[in-house]
């Protein structure tokens, strides 16, 4: 008996290595998620100074005030900055500062700055996600060398992670809820010479079947974000409409269909991805830099360089709920909306994978250890000199409760423009039910078109 088990074992670790698979924690490393770790991956303890605390898994905020849709506006009424960053006294926080942030600092030295409120750790979730958490830390595994996984549902991928590319899928499978509804969301454009631009308004559905409560690993598709979302405005646009479904198997391409108003007809879409140039904000980014990193990871490279403190933009209500002239001045956002905070962050590298291409040779991404969401990220040119570089406001959502994604800001320092994709400003933001999964299709697209 002892010998067959011994076979099956060593045939099961061979067929993984054939297809690239690598096995999760042990469950004794597991047990940290009920000790020095928080249930999504986190540390829970305060840092040296207490600067950063404790996770103590309460979001601590006021919901008796003013809301937009499901937002609160001001989750911590009255908090002043407790330091406030400008080219003139950066140096004395560089070290916490990426080398994008420093950019913008130097490059607009009179209107851009951080300012620095005091931190608060507000990435929490319902308990089936921290359930399904501890699962996946012995379950989920990656193969296909990582750019597809098995094993995993409904809650963190990888808490415990061990490599770049598992900090990664945290953030493409960070905590959501089953479905939300964005009215009048904006893809916003500050162009080099100041001016704002509206490039497209639209009313958008998302759904996250990887979260849906009464799923399990075994039932679900391996279909993790389905989108779809009808442009308003401005008025030649008005009528198209975009649907994708993205999947954690890597040999399946992201499905997306497109509606074009001029040609009163759905098409497939397999450029919607990747490097090319977003349509729906212009062209002004890419489509995997919508909401800091999206869709397929398999042409980069991910090496895990480690965690470090970084002042990093947080609990950021304020800034997606005020109205577009309060939001937004010439070149980025108004720095007196802005929230900053000093969190512990994962440090990801990407670089191009041999035999791929991408218009952004390497990257480096920032992801928040309690929510595991991109914050920020700094783009390289094949020269290695900064390029891009993109924040990301999340903010609180008390009803769930969670730290939510959206929207991203992409700054060209080359063209010397931002690019704001999925802009909440003087738009509503709703948890919503489930639609069924033949909504988004192109099917269903066709059958709504109306130009």
């Amino acid at each position: 008996m002892h010998k067959k088990t011994a076979l099956w074992a060593a045939l099961a670790a061979v067929l993984m290595s054939a297809q690239g698979a690598h096995a999760a924690v042990s469950a004794e490393e597991a047990a940290a998620l009920k000790g020095n770790l928080n249930p999504l991956g986190g540390e829970k303890a305060a840092n040296k100074d207490g600067s950063i605390p404790a996770w103590t898994g309460q979001q601590g905020v006021s919901t008796s005030g003013a809301k937009v849709g499901d937002i609160p506006v001001q989750p911590f009424p009255g908090e002043k900055p407790v330091a406030k960053i400008t080219a003139q006294n950066m140096a004395q926080y560089a070290d916490k500062l990426s080398e994008g942030t420093q950019a913008l600092l130097k490059k607009y030295p009179d209107s851009f700055r951080v300012d620095v409120y005091p931190t608060h750790r507000t990435a929490v979730a319902p308990q089936y996600v921290y359930d399904n958490t501890a699962k996946n830390a012995t379950q989920c595994q990656t193969k296909d060398d990582g750019k597809s996984l098995q094993g995993c549902y409904g809650g963190i991928p990888f808490p415990i992670p061990k490599a770049g590319i598992e900090v990664v899928w945290n953030h493409l499978l960070r905590v959501e809820n089953e479905a939300t509804d964005v009215t009048n969301f904006k893809n916003i454009v500050l162009t080099a010479d100041g001016s704002r631009t509206l490039a497209t308004q639209n009313d958008q559905s998302n759904q996250y079947p990887y979260y849906y409560k009464d799923g399990s690993a075994d039932k679900w598709s391996g279909e993790y974000f389905l989108m779809r979302f009808a442009t308003t405005a401005p008025p030649f646009k008005a009528g198209e409409s975009l649907v994708f479904r993205d999947s954690i198997d890597v040999a399946q391409s992201r499905q997306a269909w497109q509606y074009l108003v001029g040609q009163r007809r759905v098409r497939r879409a397999p450029t919607v991805a990747y490097d090319t140039p977003d349509f729906v904000a212009s062209g002004a980014n890419y489509f995997d830099e919508v909401m800091g990193l999206m869709g397929h990871i398999d042409r980069f490279d991910w090496k895990l360089v480690g965690k470090k403190e970084m002042y990093v933009p947080y609990n950021a209500n304020e800034v997606v709920t005020a109205k577009l002239d309060e939001a937004y001045g010439q070149h980025h956002l108004n720095p007196d909306k802005v929230r900053w905070e000093l969190h512990r962050v994962w440090e990801v590298e990407a670089t191009v994978a041999g035999g791929k291409r991408h218009a952004v040779a390497k990257r480096k991404y920032y992801f928040d250890e309690d929510s595991w969401m991109v914050l920020l990220m700094d783009g390289y040119d094949s020269e290695g000199k900064l390029w891009r570089t993109t924040q990301i406001t999340p903010f609180v959502l008390p009803s769930t409760p969670m730290l939510a994604l959206k929207p991203a800001h992409i700054f060209n320092l080359q063209a010397n423009t931002m690019s704001t994709t999925q802009s909440l400003n003087e738009a509503t933001y709703k948890v919503d039910a489930r639609k069924p999964e033949t909504h988004y299709t192109g099917d269903a697209v066709a059958a709504e078109g109306v130009r």
